[in-house]
């Protein structure tokens, strides 16, 4: 089966030609990224040995593009503890930092007998119709998605399930967190309010928090992307999983019109 990534050494890792796109062919889309660094971060933590914290909430600054090139990632605690912790992971690429991530890792506790305010589960995938999204989006990346949006599809207001059958690193295991995240910043191109061919809409960073662990196949995303009067928007996603509601993310943009 076709991978995201393919390992180089340790740190090292090759992307494939399935990362390619959404803005350029060339580049490798951040969504999987995002997995990777979280794989990254949970092999770290577990090198050290088991600790009982999850990942809670990642944020992501993404510095500059990332070619189809070998690139590293490098991972250091920020703040250590013992029920919270603080990890960063840099991808370098080029010699230089292209993405910058935060990540806060927490213990876990029992405490079902609180439990309340998530809002109401998506409707099932298996009710929806897939959606090619490669009509509007180039790159490989896209071709790999299984989207099927629930209910109708709007500008800057859709509702859909997103999956894939590839793996995220060849021949490695890879936790059900890391394969969920790494489709989460395809909600801003599920949203689409204007055509990318007549502006340009990308978001500069990616923010996760998650009040429970997800469960996969399917990533699910209740997306709303607004356009402000100067040149900047915002897309914001309740994310689920089968059982529903697991937390938000954000995305915030730099919109501008497509050179002609």
């Amino acid at each position: 089966m076709i991978s995201y990534f393919e390992r180089a050494g340790a740190g090292r890792f090759r992307p494939t030609a399935a990362t390619g796109g959404a803005w350029a062919v060339d580049e490798q889309h951040i969504s999987p990224m995002t997995g990777l660094i979280v794989h990254a971060v949970e092999q770290f933590a577990a090198a050290r040995g088991a600790d009982g914290m999850v990942v809670a909430r990642v944020s992501m600054d993404i510095l500059g593009v990332l070619k189809l090139e070998e690139f590293e990632i490098r991972v250091e605690t920020v703040r250590p503890g013992r029920t919270i912790e603080l990890v960063e992971a840099v991808v370098i690429a080029r010699g230089r930092p292209a993405v910058r991530a935060r990540v806060w890792r927490l213990a876990e506790h029992d405490t079902a007998a609180v439990t309340g305010g998530q809002g109401p589960a998506l409707p099932h995938p298996e009710t929806a119709t897939g959606w090619a999204m490669s009509d509007a989006w180039p790159g490989e990346f896209i071709t790999t998605l299984d989207v099927r949006p629930i209910g109708t599809v709007g500008p800057g207001r859709t509702t859909a399930w997103v999956s894939t059958p590839l793996d995220l690193v060849a021949g490695e295991p890879v936790s059900n967190l890391a394969r969920y995240l790494a489709l989460v910043d395809t909600a801003n191109g599920i949203a689409i309010r204007e055509s990318p061919k007549e502006w340009l809409f990308p978001n500069l960073d990616l923010t996760i928090h998650l009040h429970r662990q997800p469960r996969g196949p399917w990533t699910g995303l209740d997306t709303t992307v607004v356009f402000g009067a100067r040149g900047h928007g915002l897309t914001s996603t309740t994310l689920h999983d089968l059982d529903g509601p697991v937390g938000r993310a954000e995305q915030i943009l730099t919109v501008r019109p497509a050179a002609r």
